[in-house]
């Protein structure tokens, strides 16, 4: 029997091979359809090719963004009532030479800057992909560092093509208001669920730590009819067309990203005598990865089919099945240093501690216990050592939704298990 690194190894040399494989292609945006790239998805919405955009922000200081990547929106924002104008150029965002995208939110009142209230108090940036890039399921994540103040709305989130908001949908993968300094929020935005409408969560750092003191990683993980959402690893929520009550799931489509930093508004209020300014939102990295290069490999067994967590539910105590592949979320698995295997964001775990034949797995949040380690033998076992016992496909049965669980290891093909 393999040691966990060995699991390690096995998973990570498939998904190295897949990353080497992949071909890095643009998904169109829907107008203007001759302007972008097109990657064609099936209609189970399975990537045929890994779509990837990536931006780590190097150059020099004082650079302008890559406009091959993004462009810079100008105005105000009428509809939120925001106290910002976003300016052309560098003026407000720029690369500071050190692998970071640094939008800056200003003081100023110049009379050219025009909002809807009369002459703007302040000048911010906002960038989007419409025209050079569109993502259409796949893990989409920015590493940042928020501002921190009254009146402060950083955000990352996306657009749905061709926008005719709130029909067109909204993905907001992050947004922080500057009274909330240890609190960021996801969020879908769509027919009947809009603005304060919307149906999303927020997720708070422990102890009172707030996001402007350092980086994070804020993320979702899209697939059809499922969206996840975390930072730094950490899941908080799922959402899927049940979650709606009856209205349009609009996200299954392509959207656009949006990185901008909004000063005032509805939501945050308008900063007071206590914001300190400027204020910056610094970017560390923005990328997009789909297809077979998703992070995670899927780990196909009887009849092909995947390892699955039922209903791409993170919920402690959520079975562990038996399913079509079908490239979501909840069969993307990856391996901890701790010889666990995990998917959104928690572990493959045999209920109650258990070492009997028939003991079903699920989801748990990651203990490190013994009945979370897992590891794989040459002829294809994925083995739990503290029972000795093969993950199973309970009665050799390949229909959708068969539970998994733990048994003596017989060699059968319902314990044989493959990644990719």
């Amino acid at each position: 029997m393999s040691s966990p690194r060995t699991l390690r190894r096995w998973l990570t040399a498939v998904l190295s091979a897949a990353l080497v494989a992949s071909a890095a292609v643009g998904t169109a945006r829907a107008e203007p359809a001759d302007t972008t790239t097109t990657a064609a998805v099936p209609a189970d919405g399975a990537a045929a090719a890994a779509v990837t955009f990536s931006d780590a922000f190097d150059g020099p200081a004082g650079a302008a963004v890559d406009s091959s990547k993004w462009q810079l929106e100008t105005g105000d924002n009428v509809n939120n009532h925001e106290r910002q104008y976003y300016t052309s150029g560098n003026k407000n965002a720029a690369l500071d030479g050190q692998g970071h995208l640094v939008i800056t939110a200003r003081k100023e009142n110049p009379a050219n800057y025009q909002c809807w209230y009369g002459t703007c108090q302040y000048t911010s940036a906002r960038l989007n992909t419409a025209g050079k890039f569109t993502a259409q399921y796949g893990h989409i994540e920015a590493r940042m560092k928020v501002p921190r103040g009254q009146g402060m709305w950083p955000a990352f989130w996306m657009l749905g093509t061709p926008v005719n908001w709130p029909d067109s949908g909204e993905i907001d993968v992050m947004e922080n208001v500057g009274f909330e300094p240890s609190t960021v929020h996801g969020t879908l935005h769509g027919p009947g669920y809009s603005g304060s409408g919307g149906i999303g969560a927020g997720y708070t750092l422990p102890g009172g730590q707030a996001f402007a003191d350092g980086f994070h990683t804020f993320a979702v993980d899209w697939a059809p009819n499922s969206i996840t959402w975390s930072v730094d690893g950490n899941v908080y929520q799922t959402r899927t067309p049940a979650d709606l009550g009856g209205r349009s799931w609009v996200f299954n489509k392509p959207f656009f990203l949006i990185l901008n930093l909004a000063v005032g508004g509805y939501w945050p209020g308008d900063p007071d005598g206590s914001t300190v300014l400027p204020q910056q939102l610094v970017v560390d990295h923005v990328s997009v990865t789909t297809g077979d290069s998703a992070p995670g490999a899927a780990v196909r067994g009887l009849a092909g089919k995947c390892v699955d967590v039922a209903g791409a539910n993170p919920a402690n105590g959520t079975p562990v099945q038996l399913y079509d592949c079908n490239g979501s979320a909840a069969q993307r698995w990856t391996v901890g240093s701790d010889g666990t295997l995990r998917a959104l964001g928690k572990c493959l775990d045999a209920t109650g501690n258990g070492t009997a034949n028939g003991t079903p797995v699920q989801l748990w949040d990651c203990t490190g216990g013994p009945n979370q380690k897992w590891t794989v033998t040459g002829a294809r076992d994925i083995v739990n050592p503290q029972a000795d016992k093969c993950l199973d496909v309970t009665g050799n049965n390949a229909a959708n939704a068969t539970r998994l669980q733990i048994w003596t290891c017989t060699g059968a093909a319902n314990q044989k298990w493959t990644v990719g």
